[in-house]
């Protein structure tokens, strides 16, 4: 095992760690407790480091399990995210580009609709680009049920954008 630095090794997590407490909890104040929460916790806890396979599965662990614990006592509903500015290509025409803000502020409520499990694999996944092992340690399941939950999530998602493009419910 090689020696884990908090400055070198942690705290480059901090930025995935807040997307993943926003992507829970849908309150960017809540997000940025949790993750100083969780990086008060980590350090409280370094003499476990070395014993550790992953810092960084342990360390989404922790944010996970804190952000479900703060919207649970929050009693939080699917409140959808406020949309950063999304970059858009200047080549695109006027309508063009309306369109697509649609499309994705679509996509953006079908994936705040989905079940919280769902919806963390998806983040962890397509978002954070994570393997099926390492979102499987992050999130206390097995390969099989990360993969069953995410292949639910997109075919519920695309099911959905399917419908409302169809017929513009």
């Amino acid at each position: 095992m090689r020696k884990i630095s908090f400055r070198d090794d942690i705290l480059p997590l901090k930025d995935k760690l807040y997307r993943l407490a926003l992507r829970i909890t849908f309150n960017r104040t809540e997000a940025e407790d949790i993750v100083q929460d969780t990086l008060i916790k980590i350090w409280n806890k370094r003499d476990e480091w070395s014993q550790l396979d992953s810092i960084e599965a342990y360390c989404t662990t922790i944010a996970r399990n804190l952000a479900i614990d703060r919207s649970e006592k929050l009693e939080t509903q699917n409140i959808p995210l406020m949309e950063e500015a999304t970059e858009l290509p200047d080549a695109l025409t006027p309508d063009r580009q309306i369109e697509q803000d649609e499309q994705l502020k679509l996509i953006h409520r079908l994936v705040n609709e989905l079940p919280e499990k769902q919806r963390t694999v998806m983040q962890l996944r397509d978002v954070e680009g994570k393997s099926y092992k390492e979102i499987a340690e992050i999130m206390h399941l097995t390969e099989e049920q990360v993969k069953v939950n995410l292949f639910r999530a997109r075919r519920q998602i695309r099911s959905k954008y399917d419908e409302i493009d169809t017929y513009g419910l």
